[in-house]
């Protein structure tokens, strides 16, 4: 996939840039509007989630524009010429304002806001989807698996089962929400993280015996020799051969530094392994589990007593299993100057009309108490009981990155601090309570008079 390709204008739905060109059509290309990016619906029975994806979303931003051959293309999918001259000279200068990534959020309450033309903010929706929706839920994952894993370490091992090019910002959403490493090599050049992994079985396959692939690996690397023992028979073969090269290695000053397991029941066999793997002096060599891996299965393993002391998560991790896929959705919420409000069926998916502020109150203790939703022109103080935090702060003034440019180690870091100050139900892997926010008086009021309005006018057409 090329640079230009991943900043290209065109990475949007058709409807988008349909009304892009309506707006331009109608003399409101330069109006102002403000869209809130939420969601409403938290994954995998939890109790959070993890923003994660600001710094891709802002680097596109900053980037993106319509080539002469996106020209070309929407030129043969009728788009007007005088519409198509202004694309030519597109590029976004809004001001987005927004959650620290890292952050801890909950549903119904704006994570990201832009205010920009409309025009511009019409254009980005459907990348401002993509993008959060997905690193915000892979992170969300991850963390997860670091709570089920506790002190043992956590590699991300995805990428082959990731979908497409979005491997690179699973692995990368997987740091953030607590893995130690990647086997994603592009991860580890690109952020600047630690890689990992071992061998594949077609390495053991390829030599005439299992003892000699492992001498072999050994020899080649042996600082960091972990050797895979389940390609035959884990405990008559894998274990025994291990042993004998972590014998030699010894002998030339060098230690195993572990065995891997990826099939098969690892209660049983981590235990047979590290029972075999002291008897024979070698107390030191680590046991790692891969295959099939996921919150629960990691808890259900420790639970009883598994010796594992790492864990390589794929399938489920990069795929966001069993949820796939956020909820997150941008709204209009204000337009030239005015609030707007979306009407539902359903009464907890009414929008919250105005530009908004979250306001995060902290008890003396250090932990999360509430979120509190209130119109950005609204003043807030401290007092004895809480200290208040403004959750939304801008990453952009027109159009240009403003705010410190954090590196993956850094957000992960600030992720793993901010998860330490949620109540400790929140964090369970299933939770039955409900993190509050709620809605100033003044934001709460503004929203009913819109909604009553609405209803009246209807009613007198009808």
């Amino acid at each position: 996939m090329s640079h230009s390709l991943t900043h290209s204008g065109l990475y949007t739905d058709l409807y988008e840039l349909t009304m892009a060109q309506g707006y331009f059509r109608a003399g409101k290309a330069n109006k102002q509007a403000s869209f809130d990016y939420f969601f409403r619906k938290l994954p995998f029975g939890g109790g959070y989630v993890i923003n994660a994806g600001l710094s891709d979303l802002l680097a596109y931003l900053t980037e993106v524009k319509f080539t002469s051959d996106d020209l070309q293309y929407l030129k043969s999918q009728k788009f007007q010429g005088d519409f198509l001259d202004y694309l030519e000279q597109f590029r976004f200068t809004g001001n987005v304002y927004s959650m620290r990534e890292g952050e801890v959020v909950f549903p119904n309450e704006p994570v990201l806001r832009v205010n920009a033309p409309i025009i511009e903010a019409q254009i980005i929706e459907t990348v401002v989807l993509n993008i959060l929706n997905f690193e915000s839920l892979i992170a969300t994952k991850a963390s997860r698996i670091r709570k089920a894993c506790g002190n043992r370490s956590f590699m991300d091992f995805g990428l082959r089962r990731a979908h497409g090019w979005g491997g690179l910002q699973a692995s990368k959403a997987a740091l953030i929400g607590g893995a130690d490493s990647t086997s994603n090599l592009l991860c580890g050049k690109l952020y600047e993280v630690p890689v990992a992994g071992t061998q594949a079985h077609s390495w053991i396959e390829s030599y005439d015996s299992e003892l000699e692939a492992f001498h072999a690996f050994a020899t080649l690397y042996p600082n960091h020799c972990i050797l895979l023992v389940d390609t035959y028979d884990t405990l008559r073969s894998g274990i025994p051969n291990a042993i004998q090269v972590a014998k030699t290695m010894e002998e030339t000053g060098h230690r195993l530094a572990g065995i891997r397991l990826d099939s098969g029941d690892f209660v049983t066999l981590s235990k047979k392994s590290r029972e075999m793997l002291d008897k024979a002096g070698l107390g030191y060599v680590r046991i790692v589990a891969s295959n099939k891996l996921d919150e629960y299965e990691i808890e259900r393993l420790l639970a009883k007593n598994a010796p594992v002391d790492s864990f390589g998560v794929g399938t489920s991790l990069s795929t966001g299993n069993p949820d796939g896929a956020l909820d997150g959705v941008y709204k209009l919420s204000s337009f030239d100057g005015q609030a707007r409000i979306k009407l539902s069926e359903s009464t907890e998916k009414i929008l919250l009309p105005g530009k908004k502020q979250v306001i995060r109150s902290i008890d003396i203790s250090g932990c999360f108490m509430e979120d509190l939703i209130v119109l950005e022109d609204e003043v807030t103080t401290q007092n004895d009981r809480a200290l208040k935090e403004i959750l939304l702060n801008q990453v952009t003034i027109d159009g240009s990155v403003c705010h410190s440019d954090y590196n993956l180690t850094e957000i992960s870091e600030y992720c793993t601090e901010r998860l330490s100050k949620l109540p400790g139900k929140l964090k369970e892997l299933t939770v039955s309570e409900t993190y509050p926010v709620r809605l100033s008086k003044k934001l709460e009021t503004l929203k009913n008079s819109m909604v009553n309005t609405i209803f009246q006018n209807i009613d007198e057409k009808d």
